[in-house]
C-alpha cells in the first residue's frame, strides 16, 4: 500500500463488547453472541464508499477489562466475515489478533495484515508472521487488556514507548521479517493515563525516528471523554481533532470508527500540507 499519503483504517468490531460498538455487527443473548454477516457487510460497504483503505476486522475485545475468548471463538467470528468481504470487496483487509492461530488462519484466507497489540509477543506469533508475505503492526501496550488500567508508570512515556517499539522491529528484522512489512502503533489507551495519552500524542513525532509508518488509533477513547465530558457515541469532533494532531505528528495510518469524518480530516491535512 502507497503511504506516502496517509490513509484512514475503518474498524470492524465483531464482539460483544468492543468499548464502543460492541454487538452492533452482531445478535447478543445472555449466553451466546453470532455475527449478523448482513450487517458486516453493509457496515463494509459504507466505511469503503466514505474513503476507507483498509478495514481492521477484530474478533475479541480488548478493554480495560474485557473478558479473554478462546482462540476458536475468535476464528468463528472473524473467518466467516474473512471470507465475506474478499468475495463481496476489493480491500486491503486486516485483522485485529494476538493469537498465532487465528494469524495463521486469517493469513490462509487471504488477509494483508495482521495489526497486534500485543507486538507478536505470544509464543510463535514472530514465527507466524516470518513465514508470510502479510504487513504487521506492532503496538505498545503496558500490561494486559483486562488490568492494563489498573497499573502504569512511566519516567517518560514517549522514549519507553519508542524503546519498546524499538525493541521489537529488531525482534522482527531477526526473524527474517522484511522491514517493508512493519507498522508500529504507540497504543493510545492501552496501559496509559490521560496524560499520558496526550504526551505521547504531543510526542509522536519522536516515533518517525523509527523510519516506519505510524498507525494511530485514538478513535472515540476515554482520553477524549476524560477532556469533553462525552459520552463514546458523542466523540466525534474530539476523534477528529485527535485523528488531524496524530497526523501533523507524522501518523500514516488513522484507525477510525467515523470514516467519513475522518478521511475529509485526511484531505484537509494533506491539502495544508501541499500547499507549503
Amino acid at each position: 500500500m502507497d503511504l506516502s499519503t496517509p490513509v484512514c483504517m475503518g474498524i470492524l468490531n465483531v464482539t460483544p463488547d468492543s468499548f464502543s460498538d460492541g454487538s452492533e455487527l452482531g445478535d447478543s443473548s445472555d449466553s451466546s453472541f453470532s455475527v449478523d454477516l448482513e450487517k458486516v457487510g453493509q457496515r463494509a460497504e459504507a466505511m469503503l464508499a466514505d474513503g476507507a483503505q483498509i478495514l481492521d476486522i477484530g474478533g475479541e475485545s480488548t478493554r480495560p477489562g474485557a473478558k479473554a475468548i478462546s482462540p476458536q471463538e475468535e476464528l468463528d467470528r472473524v473467518i466467516p466475515v474473512i471470507e465475506l468481504l474478499r468475495s463481496k470487496f476489493d480491500a486491503f483487509l486486516s485483522v485485529d489478533t494476538s493469537s498465532p492461530e487465528v494469524m495463521a488462519e486469517a493469513i490462509s484466507q487471504g488477509v494483508h495484515m495482521i495489526n497486534d497489540i500485543r507486538a507478536l509477543n505470544r509464543e510463535a506469533a514472530i514465527e507466524t508472521i516470518a513465514a508470510s508475505q502479510v504487513a504487521i503492526c506492532l503496538m505498545h501496550m503496558q500490561g494486559q487488556p483486562r488490568t492494563m488500567q489498573q497499573t502504569y508508570h512511566y519516567e517518560d512515556v514517549v522514549q519507553e514507548v519508542s524503546e519498546f517499539l524499538q525493541a521489537r522491529v529488531s525482534e522482527c528484522l531477526a526473524a527474517g521479517i522484511d522491514r517493508g512489512r512493519l507498522v508500529v502503533d504507540p497504543g493510545f489507551g492501552f496501559g496509559k493515563s490521560v496524560a499520558h495519552n496526550f504526551a505521547l500524542l504531543r510526542g509522536l513525532d519522536k516515533l518517525l525516528a523509527l523510519e516506519l509508518p505510524i498507525l494511530a488509533g485514538i478513535s472515540r477513547k476515554s482520553m477524549l471523554g476524560a477532556v469533553t465530558d462525552k459520552a463514546v457515541g458523542e466523540r466525534l469532533a474530539a476523534s477528529v481533532a485527535a485523528a488531524t494532531l496524530a497526523l501533523q505528528g507524522g501518523a500514516k495510518i488513522i484507525r477510525a470508527h467515523d470514516v467519513a469524518a475522518t478521511v475529509d480530516a485526511i484531505r484537509v491535512h494533506c491539502a495544508y500540507i501541499d500547499s507549503e
